[in-house]
C-alpha cells in the first residue's frame, strides 16, 4: 500500500525511543520528512541518526518538554524555519507516575494535567495554523488502554489520557470541513522502557521476578506476547497518511486482542 507520505512533514513528539520512535521510523521509511522531539538532546540526536541511516530520510531532532508552553512553540517555530510548513502531527507523552487516589497532592494532579492533556493541546494548538495554511492534515494522539477500562494503580492516567480522547473527537468534528483528520492510537502493551518500568514496579510490589510478571500479562494476550514498536508504527503512518482519507475521530486499538470489550 502507498501511504502517499513522501515528502511531507511530520512532528512526532516524544520520539527518541518507544511508540514514538515507532511511527517517525515508519513515517521515514515511507519517505517522510520527520522531526522529532524528546527533553534530553543526546537520547534525540542518536534516534536522529539511526533513521537518517536506516531510512536515508531527512530528519530535524530538537529537544523539547512536552510539559512547558514555551518549549512546544519552540519545536514548531523550528520545524517551520527548517520546512516552511507542515502535514502531520503525533501527540505523545511520557506517563504521568503510577499509584492511587490517595498517592497524589494538588501539585501532582496538576504536574500530570499538564503533561498528559494540556501537552496535547498546546501541540494541537501551534501546529493547527499550519495545517490550514495547508490545505489541511492530519493529527494523531498517543493514549492508552485505560481510556477503554482504567488499569488499576494508575489514577493519573485514566484521567487524563480520556480527556485526550474526548479532545480527539471533539476536533475531529471541528476540523472535517477543513480537510483536518484527528484519530487516535490505543497501544496495548508493547516492549517500551514505559512498560518495562511498570512491570519491575508491580514486580517488586508482589515479589515476583520481572519475567514473572511479563509472563502473566502476555498470557492473557490472545497473540501471546508483547507488541513491537515497528508493529505500533505501522498503523501510526497509515492513520496520519492519506490512505487513511476516510477516517477521522477514530480510536484505533493494536492491543494483539487484549482488549476483552467490544471496542
Amino acid at each position: 500500500m502507498d501511504l502517499n507520505i513522501k515528502g511531507k512533514v511530520f512532528l512526532v513528539a516524544a520520539s527518541s525511543k518507544g511508540l514514538g520512535f515507532g511511527i517517525a521510523r515508519e513515517l521515514a521509511l515511507n519517505g517522510a520528512t520527520v522531526c522529532i522531539a524528546s527533553r534530553n538532546r543526546e537520547h534525540v540526536e542518536a534516534a536522529a541518526q539511526r533513521l537518517r541511516e536506516e531510512t536515508t530520510a531527512t530528519v530535524l531532532a530538537s529537544v523539547f518538554d512536552a510539559a512547558d508552553a514555551g518549549s512546544i512553540k519552540s519545536w514548531v517555530d523550528e520545524a517551520i524555519q527548517a520546512f516552511e510548513h507542515i502535514d502531520g502531527l503525533v501527540v505523545n507523552a511520557g506517563g504521568p507516575p503510577p499509584g492511587n487516589f490517595d498517592d497524589f497532592s494538588d501539585e501532582e494532579w496538576h504536574a500530570a494535567y499538564n503533561l498528559t492533556l494540556m501537552s496535547a493541546v498546546r501541540l494541537i494548538r501551534n501546529v493547527l495554523p499550519h495545517l490550514r495554511s495547508g490545505g489541511g492534515g492530519s493529527i494523531l494522539t498517543i493514549t492508552s488502554l485505560s481510556v477503554k477500562e482504567p488499569i488499576k494503580g494508575l489514577l493519573l492516567s485514566n484521567v487524563f489520557r480520556s480527556g485526550v480522547v474526548s479532545l480527539v473527537k471533539s476536533l475531529a468534528n471541528e476540523l472535517a470541513d477543513e480537510n483536518i483528520r484527528v484519530n487516535n492510537l490505543i497501544p496495548g502493551r508493547f516492549d517500551t522502557d514505559r512498560v518495562k518500568t511498570l512491570d519491575k514496579n508491580l514486580s517488586e510490589k508482589q515479589g515476583i521476578p520481572v519475567e514473572k510478571v511479563k509472563q502473566q500479562h502476555e498470557s492473557s494476550i490472545p497473540l501471546g506476547r508483547y507488541g513491537t514498536t515497528e508493529e505500533f508504527g505501522k498503523a501510526g503512518a497509515f492513520l496520519l497518511s492519506d490512505a487513511a482519507s476516510y477516517i477521522t475521530g477514530a480510536s484505533l486499538v493494536v492491543d494483539g486482542g487484549l482488549l476483552k470489550g467490544v471496542s
